[in-house]
């Protein structure tokens, strides 16, 4: 039997590298990420296309980018690397799972999501460690892609899908329906909302989040199946000031339920029919990391207390 010829076998570090490069777009900005020199990370590239056996970059001026052949490679790494970090993960599994985990969420899901979930985690596994951060959705997809977090709590719309790179994996974790924000003397406060009778609302303004683009998006597509477009009287980052813009009728606002003060007597919320779609929320991580211990627990309970 004819041994295998091992030097062709691809190198996993190089590997690494060429999704690095389809990431981040230069090697520059390959070596800042990885630490090695720029020339370094050239001449891995290189030697990974020699074990590939085709070309994997062409110059384009002072640039590279990936041929087809790289885009294919690259593609295949993806889940080449998560495999193998996944095998790791299982393989340093302990009974009392034990290490550090950096979690970023979204506002709103901090105190009705990630609060109780630590409550619940610290009396089950006490050697885990959980850092919180707060982020913006496509924040955290960056940082989780970059390795700076490892678990995250991001959300979308039905309308406003979000597409995520193959070496992050999603797990759906609620569902919420939206609202109309609108001032509480409004004529029809008290009762639901139709997309079509948006449509008098087509001269009113409108608040918008000054963060996120998910929200504006939103924004756009609903009044756009009403038939106008709207008009973005302010761009602001807090619910709570979005809340008193519109008691204070200086604007309307879009919220999925989370975000809405049910305890206030100046603002009514008027429910949205199922046109409007809902907002979804999810949990991040690394395609294969999702195995490690003190990660599959965190998510573990995260689903049980939403589930």
């Amino acid at each position: 039997m004819t041994a295998p010829d091992t030097e062709h076998f691809l190198d996993l570090r190089r590997l690494s590298l060429l999704v690095d490069l389809q990431r981040l777009g230069t090697m520059a900005a390959v070596a800042a990420h990885t630490g090695y020199g720029t020339s370094a990370v050239s001449k891995h590239l290189g030697v990974l296309e020699s074990e590939a056996g085709v070309p994997l970059l062409t110059a384009v001026g002072r640039r590279v980018q990936l041929t087809p052949a790289g885009e294919r490679l690259v593609e295949h790494a993806v889940g080449i690397l998560a495999s193998v970090e996944q095998a790791q993960s299982e393989l340093r599994g302990t009974a009392d799972p034990v290490g550090r985990v950096r979690l970023a969420s979204f506002f709103t899901a901090v105190e009705p999501v990630v609060l109780p979930a630590l409550g619940r985690l610290r009396g089950r596994y006490p050697r885990i460690v959980v850092e919180v951060h707060e982020h913006e959705p496509e924040h955290t997809a960056e940082l989780l892609r970059s390795g700076s977090i490892d678990l995250g709590i991001v959300y979308d719309y039905s309308l406003v899908p979000r597409t995520l790179p193959p070496e992050l994996s999603a797990q759906q974790i609620d569902e919420q329906p939206l609202y109309l924000a609108v001032p509480a003397d409004h004529p029809d406060a008290a009762r639901p909302v139709t997309v079509p009778e948006l449509a008098q609302f087509a001269t009113t303004g409108w608040i918008a989040n000054s963060r996120g683009t998910d929200d504006d998006e939103l924004v756009q597509r609903i009044c756009a199946i009403a038939g106008f477009t709207p008009r973005i009287a302010h761009r602001v980052d807090s619910l709570h000031l979005v809340n008193s813009l519109v008691a204070a009728n200086l604007g309307i606002a879009l919220l999925a339920e989370s975000g809405i003060e049910r305890h206030r007597p100046d603002v009514a919320y008027r429910r949205l029919d199922p046109l409007a779609g809902r907002r979804r929320t999810f949990l991040l991580t690394r395609t294969g990391q999702a195995s490690w211990p003190p990660i599959a627990a965190l998510t573990a309970i995260i689903t049980e207390q939403d589930g």
